[in-house]
């Protein structure tokens, strides 16, 4: 048998055994505990749906399981946040002290016009990012960027130790 990892933004409902067999019209088996904690799992962006009112897949987790395998999007370590940005989420920490801060990823790719006039400006003033005779497809590779508490955006940001170790990072609302 072949083991994996996993990372996926679930919504969940705390919901006894017997309560999520209720819900879905099924008879509780007689070698299950109808009084097992656990929760309605809904995975909004992880397939058709099975059930009339949900829109994603549902199923039931029991606690212990869930609770080792899943954070709260306001308390993530940094590689839930890491998974996060690649869904196109911004992220920030609870433990920074500028307002207004977060990080997002940053894609790439241009196609570079005949005059290397890719979009791109320094002191308001624009101009071309490539050589004269470069065109055809370039590829600007991905990064991580931040918005600081001062509005500035820092292009190719690093994280520290402190915030790759952390506990505390958080999804933003759009």
């Amino acid at each position: 048998m072949q083991e994996f990892y996993g990372t996926k933004r679930v919504a969940a409902l705390p919901m006894t055994r017997l309560a999520y067999n209720d819900y879905r019209g099924w008879q509780l088996p007689r070698d299950e505990n109808g009084a097992d904690d656990g929760y309605l799992v809904e995975y909004k962006h992880g397939g058709k749906g099975n059930h009339p009112d949900h829109v994603g897949y549902i199923s039931w987790s029991p606690k212990a399981q869930f609770d080792a395998a899943h954070q709260p999007t306001s308390a993530m370590s940094f590689g839930h946040a890491i998974a996060a940005l690649k869904e196109g989420y911004r992220v920030a920490r609870s433990g920074w002290n500028g307002k207004g801060m977060f990080i997002y990823l940053q894609k790439g790719s241009y196609d570079v016009p005949p005059d290397g006039s890719v979009p791109h400006q320094v002191g308001g003033v624009p101009f071309p990012l490539f050589d004269d005779g470069d065109h055809g497809t370039t590829t600007r590779m991905p990064c991580m960027c931040m918005r600081a508490a001062d509005g500035s955006i820092v292009t190719g940001w690093l994280a520290s130790q402190t915030d790759i170790l952390a506990e505390d990072w958080t999804i933003l609302a759009d």
